[in-house]
């Protein structure tokens, strides 16, 4: 596996997002990863479950959806990390410098979106329809997404752990408002971040099973 190369996503502002992207040989797609409220690009969840993808032939990119001085003003207020909008906003403009970036152009893309990123990413391909193919989401808040989730035309993976009880109603309750192809996967014994032993490896193979059938299928439809 490839060392990721650390990566600058321009915003209109004049401001960059940060991020590292991984690209394995002949990958089938690349996915995006939308971290949790108060997290980054480096969350352990996070990049162990990127490790696993890219093993598998997955391009992954973890970013920062805030920059620097967002994230120094987000640890006082908190204004940031429950903004949808703003971070599917900031999901769109990855997909967007993905689709023109010279080793990533010719990707199919799709999201893995924890926590609030969840509902961004679930946001952020209801507004791309032609260009995420899949989204899975961890211990997620897809309901954040909204009246979105209704537009989401990408098939919807939701994991969820079967301890973590007010989230997993919650993610049950978004599932009935999912129109798209989509599955709702309960992990035994496991709490909001999968921290029980073995639990984070079960994530990582569901979306690895899940990204992998979809992306390959989507590759496979492009060279018919």
């Amino acid at each position: 596996m490839r060392a990721a190369q650390p990566v600058q996503i321009p915003l209109d502002s004049g401001a960059t997002l940060q991020g590292d992207l991984g690209i394995p040989p002949m990958a089938l797609g690349v996915v995006v990863f939308a971290h949790g409220s108060g997290s980054s690009r480096y969350s352990p969840r996070n990049r162990y479950v990127a490790q696993e993808l890219q093993k598998a032939g997955l391009a992954t990119l973890l970013f920062d959806l805030l920059t620097t001085e967002e994230e120094k003003l987000d640890e006082y207020t908190r204004q940031y990390r429950f903004d949808i909008d703003l971070l599917a906003e900031r999901l769109m403009t990855s997909s967007d410098w993905l689709a023109h970036y010279s080793l990533t152009a010719s990707l199919e893309q799709a999201y893995f979106g924890a926590s609030t990123g969840a509902a961004a990413a679930l946001v952020a391909a209801a507004r791309l329809p032609d260009r995420i193919r899949a989204v899975v989401s961890r211990g997620g808040r897809p309901d954040l997404a909204g009246e979105a989730l209704a537009r989401v035309r990408a098939p919807t993976l939701l994991i969820v752990g079967a301890w973590d009880e007010a989230v997993l109603r919650l993610n049950q309750q978004a599932l009935e408002r999912l129109t798209c192809e989509k599955k709702l996967v309960v992990v035994p014994g496991a709490t909001h971040l999968f921290e029980e032993p073995g639990k984070l490896e079960e994530v990582a193979s569901l979306a690895r099973d899940w990204f992998v059938q979809h992306l390959g299928a989507a590759k496979g439809a492009e060279h018919a």
